[in-house]
């Protein structure tokens, strides 16, 4: 092609590709505009690629969205921020597809090209768009313009800004809910950039229509303006306005929009401040508490603790154990678990005696409760409740519980009692810990599942470096080693697995002199599994032992079994020798 046609040639390409009939090409062409703009130079890039890019009315949402999407940082290849003002019209037309995902990039799109904007052309272009698109015909429309009023509002003159007030308040009251729903979502955004008398009236007002829509859908989402509009508002005026709906929402109709309170509920307390909170909201989030909706219960359940935070100690005792005892018996399994995964943080709350008298026997209940993922929320928080009630309180009434789950049916609960296995030890200390969970520890070497085999194998490792080598000695390496002669190979395995990983621990000299042995004595085995994990543990061992015993011991055995039968084994072999080199 002659260098006159050069320039042209990518925006021939572009709208060869544009038209492709094949989805792939044309989002690749999509993907490739800022490549493409650079090549056609600032100027031509304005006059001849961002028009055709307003006129290209594809039909594929793919190539849609990745368009919403390159706009959006496509100032610098248009001349900057003079010139922004031209990626308005393809994206105001973006605004207004069917599919949603278009439209929420297009304005995300909108609002950093109009942050950037000069506030000149922001007057002139941008806030004439946001009209238009609250103005428009289809819905679609006007639900992308609620998105835009918090970028436009700022630089607007006096006379603009009562407009767009107006025009948001119009959009509040819009007969699809769609459009209510957005402007409900938006509302925070937008009062954040209003100044404050006009906070208080249009804002307040807007808000006020909104909690009463008839739609759950719209209501719910005022709630989250709740918290958002409490935080701009002075304190008495947050109490007077925004408290008693608050309230009403929590007895509201829908258990959607209940829903939303108790999701929100801590936010909404901080947004009012703590004496609002104890008078008015202490009995609404009891009610929340005993909704007859279990979502409801689910969520109030799982804002306890952070509740509890926000009152006196008495107050929680008086107000919120009651409840809390009342969900622990809940029919709904996921209001238990819910509760369990937060109940544990109550006990610093509360202090030593309220944990002891109140807390405990719910705790232990959740302990025993069938369904698996409360007893394993509540195990895997015991640390909150030990810092508060002493190891020996802790043992006494706990670890009981705790005994019987480690033989669990449910593999999981196991696990998680494993993985908590070596904070207990740390916390009863050696005495204790020999007493009670020694032998637990070696049984679960022997479980069914592996991965109970495979964490009691790391368990005893971190046991080993919690109480030092000379402990695992006397209590770990005699029983450890004697299960070497299992008739199960599986069980052989994990003890091999164990022995590689105390050798590290254990040192040089009890490794030569204890564990070297049985691993030798394992490269004898008749399962071949077993033979290439002996060379898989001789080769981790080699940097732990001295050089003579390498060649003395080690070698002699992988070479031995690398003339096994067994292809794997040999390669396992093989493998290691290399290490001894």
């Amino acid at each position: 092609m002659s260098g006159i046609d050069e320039p042209l040639y990518p925006i021939a390409v572009l709208i060869d590709e544009l038209k492709n009939e094949d989805i792939q090409l044309r989002l690749n062409s999509i993907r490739r505009l800022s490549t493409i703009a650079r090549a056609l130079g600032e100027e031509r890039t304005r006059k001849e690629l961002i028009p055709f890019l307003s006129e290209n009315n594809d039909d594929d949402d793919e190539v849609l969205l990745a368009m919403s999407e390159e706009l959006g940082m496509f100032i610098p290849y248009v001349g900057g921020v003079e010139h922004a003002r031209v990626l308005l019209p393809p994206l105001e037309g973006l605004c207004s597809v069917e599919e949603t995902c278009v439209r929420e990039k297009a304005v995300e799109s909108l609002c950093r090209i109009g942050s950037q904007m000069k506030e000149s052309d922001l007057v002139e272009s941008f806030i004439p768009l946001v009209k238009r698109l609250a103005a428009g015909e289809w819905f679609t429309a006007r639900v992308s313009s609620c998105g835009l009023f918090h970028i436009a509002y700022p630089s607007a003159p006096e006379p603009l800004k009562n407009e767009l007030r107006t025009i948001y308040s119009q959009l509040c009251q819009d007969d699809m809910p769609m459009v209510r729903r957005a402007a409900a979502t938006n509302l925070g955004k937008f009062a954040a950039t209003i100044e404050q008398p006009h906070l208080k009236t249009d804002i307040m007002s807007m808000f006020e229509t909104l909690t009463q829509d008839d739609q759950d859908s719209v209501r719910l989402l005022a709630v989250e303006d709740c918290a958002a509009l409490g935080k701009l508002l002075e304190p008495k005026d947050c109490v007077a306005q925004i408290l008693s709906v608050i309230v009403n929402f929590a007895q509201d109709k829908s258990w959607r929009v209940r829903y939303m309170v108790a999701n929100q509920l801590y936010e909404l307390c901080e947004a009012v401040g703590p004496e609002a909170t104890r008078t008015d909201l202490v009995p609404a989030y009891v009610r929340l508490l005993r909704d007859n909706e279990a979502e409801v219960r689910i969520a109030a359940a799982g804002k306890v603790t952070k509740f509890c935070r926000i009152l006196s100690p008495e107050l929680a005792i008086q107000h919120i154990l009651p409840c809390v005892k009342e969900l622990s018996s809940d029919s709904s399994q996921h209001v238990r678990s819910a509760l369990a995964s937060v109940i544990m943080g109550m006990a610093p709350i509360l202090g030593k005696d309220a944990t002891i008298e109140q807390l405990l026997p719910i705790f232990l209940s959740l302990l025993k409760d069938e369904f698996p993922d409360v007893r394993l929320n509540i195990i895997s928080k015991l640390d909150q409740v030990n810092q508060v009630i002493g190891i020996d309180l802790l043992s006494q009434s706990l670890l009981p519980a705790i005994v019987e789950l480690a033989e669990d049916r449910h593999w999981r609960v196991r696990l998680a009692i494993i993985e908590y296995i070596p904070l207990l030890a740390s916390q009863l200390g050696v005495g204790f810990f020999d007493d009670k969970l020694g032998a637990l520890c070696m049984q679960w070497l022997k479980d069914k599942v592996y991965s109970i085999r495979d964490a009691a194998a790391n368990n005893v490792k971190r046991l080993a470096e919690e109480f030092g080598p000379t402990w695992a000695m006397e209590h770990i390496i005699p029983q450890v080693l004697d299960m070497i002669n299992d008739p199960h190979y599986l069980y052989r395995m994990t003890i091999l697995h164990a022995i590689s990983l105390l050798a590290p621990v254990m040192g040089s000299e009890i490794t030569c002199s204890k564990l070297l042995p049985v691993i030798i004595a394992a490269s004898k085995d008749r399962v071949p599994n077993i033979k290439f994990n002996v060379a898989k543990v001789l080769q981790s061992v080699i940097p732990i032992v001295e050089q003579s015993v390498v060649e003395n011991t080690i070698r002699p055995c992988l070479v031995e079994l690398s003339e096994d039968p067994d292809v794997d084994v040999r390669f396992f072999a093989n493998q290691a020798l290399q290490a001894t080199k």
